[in-house]
């Protein structure tokens, strides 16, 4: 399957585009992992409807993604990393922000190594 590689603007609004359309697949990993969180796909999909740009990935070795954070119905945050293949956003991880890892949802904490 073709990755696209667009201006990180257009990627971004083509995976939310994509998502609301229902034009979407998620990997197995995303799957086992929103599971374990209990984060269902319409969480999913309103995390990614009000979500904003956390990490840009152009160079990943799968192809093009980023990391959106949004908040889901019941005000928790959650992070995903999703790209697009071809005409269909692919959802790559879904994950909830820890606090040993993240500052706020939307920046790292400083590593001391």
């Amino acid at each position: 399957m073709k990755r696209l590689h667009l201006k990180i603007e257009n990627f971004i609004d083509k995976i939310k585009e994509k998502t609301k359309e229902g034009k979407y697949f998620m990997s197995q990993h995303a799957i086992v992992e929103s599971a374990n969180d209990m984060v269902d796909d319409e969480e999913i999909e309103v995390a990614i409807a009000n979500g904003a740009l956390v990490e840009d990935y152009p160079d990943d070795k799968r192809g093009h993604s980023c990391l959106i954070c949004g908040k889901m119905r019941d005000g928790r945050y959650l992070h995903v990393v999703a790209g697009m293949a071809e005409e269909n956003a692919v959802i790559i991880t879904t994950y909830l922000p820890s606090s040993d890892k993240w500052e706020t949802p939307f920046k790292r904490r400083q590593s001391n190594g």
